[in-house]
């Protein structure tokens, strides 16, 4: 291999398959290499990095390197003395074979290998509602599929909309736990004084207002899985609680001096990078490595743009749209408003759009406000408030006054209310979170 000029053909690569690659401590630190085995590579002080550097310079999660074919794309992780890259403080940035990288007071050197690596991919294209044929998607199922077959902890990332939720009910349907309990508990919705008795629960009188004892959300689980959604809003007070359970599987109710075992399997999701978290202090490090045991990241809709017509079909169906209306909606002009949108809030804003379409019955702008359907609608619009603002809370009324009769019919048994209304369990509780409604 020459040191400076060699180069893998992307074309010879398959989509399934990444570059390898080395890296190599030319200056600042004792003489190492680092051979990478998958797609990811993170380089930092912290124990448990693929690359562990010995700097005081160094954070303990500096930056990473990943692999898209035969491209290397280098992001700092919220670094204290920034990620250099030939010379240049970057943020994110490609690099080419022989390129020098300065962390600390360390310099690094990339070069491509001879060798590839292929990346799971899974077979299907559709797991328990989770849907995508790309190589993006499928290499993300793949991983949802083996974390459904074991019991470990599971970090899901993702940027918000990416369907996070949906995974993680994807997994759990998957597990020997479907059966049981999957119970959701959103970490960033809940007051930070309230969170700890959500989690593990308290005793009478524990505090003022607990009049009575409640069973927290890791008994109630018992057996089954529980989602801590939104995990890096957690206090920075309230992780050593939930590394104990990871740990010893036991809690404390509040007001409480017993420790009581639990039975419960825990995924975790975050639209932040928790290693970044980490290094301002902000989320401890032996709880993500607890929590990111095998971690799942999901790709944004940009990145799976080969999804878009099946995910259409399939968030059709999960929102109640009858064939009719599918075929109604199904037009050359939605697809080219699809394709050509730039979807930043990813499935979540899809699913959004696709909603709104159902409500108007034809296809409306992206991002835009959308005029009223011809004839009564059945919703009542306060025409004094501005346009956009009316429709707002018109489809805010009908969404919440739906969710409430719907889980009211079920008599608030929320896996019988989302298989009627053919959506997920999750995407229901964040509905009736939303709108104030407590199930059963």
């Amino acid at each position: 291999m020459s040191d400076a000029t060699h180069e893998l053909d992307p074309g010879g690569l398959h989509a399934d398959t990444v570059a390898g690659f080395r890296l190599t401590v030319v200056d600042g630190g004792v003489a190492k290499s680092c051979d990478a085995t998958s797609a990811r590579c993170a380089i930092g002080s912290q124990e448990g990095n693929d690359l562990q550097l010995d700097d005081r310079a160094v954070s303990r999660f500096h930056c990473e390197i990943v692999m898209d074919g035969a491209r290397a794309k280098i992001r700092d992780l919220g670094s204290r003395n920034g990620t250099v890259v030939d010379g240049v403080g970057v943020v994110e940035a490609y690099l080419r074979a022989g390129s020098l990288i300065r962390v600390g007071g360390i310099t690094l050197r990339f070069d491509l290998l001879e060798n590839v690596t292929r990346i799971p991919v899974s077979s299907t294209t559709d797991f328990h509602g989770l849907v995508g044929k790309s190589v993006a998607m499928r290499s993300a199922m793949a991983l949802v599929e083996r974390a459904a077959a074991t019991d470990t902890t599971v970090l899901i990332e993702g940027e918000t909309g990416t369907g996070k939720g949906k995974a993680t009910e994807a997994i759990h349907r998957g597990s020997a736990r479907a059966k049981k309990p999957l119970l959701v508990v959103d970490c960033g919705a809940i007051p930070a004084n309230l969170l700890e008795s959500e989690l593990f629960g308290h005793e009478k009188n524990a505090f003022t207002g607990a009049g009575d004892r409640r069973i927290g959300a890791f008994e109630e689980a018992s057996g089954g899985t529980i989602f801590l959604d939104e995990i890096g809003e957690m206090p920075i007070e309230l992780q050593p609680k939930l590394l104990r359970v990871l740990e010893s599987k036991e809690i404390k109710r509040l007001g409480s001096n017993q420790h009581q075992k639990v039975d419960v399997r825990i995924i975790a999701a975050t639209n932040r990078d928790l290693r970044a978290e980490v290094n301002e202090g902000r989320f401890r490090a032996d709880l993500y490595f607890r929590l990111a045991v095998l971690r799942i990241t999901l790709p944004p809709l940009r990145a799976r743009r080969e999804d878009l017509s099946a995910l259409v079909e399939e968030l059709l169906t999960q929102i109640g749209a009858s064939e009719e209306a599918k075929k109604a909606l199904l037009t050359p002009e939605l697809t080219r408003t699809i394709e050509r949108a730039a979807w930043p809030g990813n499935v979540r804003e899809l699913r959004n759009y696709l909603e709104r379409c159902l409500v108007f019955q034809e296809p409306q702008p992206v991002g835009e406000a959308a005029p009223a359907p011809s004839g009564g609608s059945g919703v009542d619009v306060d025409t004094s408030l501005p346009y956009a603002l009316a429709r707002e809370r018109a489809l805010a009324s009908f969404e919440r006054q739906y969710v409430r009769g719907l889980i009211d019919r079920h008599g608030g048994k929320v896996s019988a209310a989302a298989a009627a209304a053919g959506t997920g369990r999750v995407y229901l509780y964040k509905l009736a979170r939303r709108h104030g409604i407590k199930p059963g």
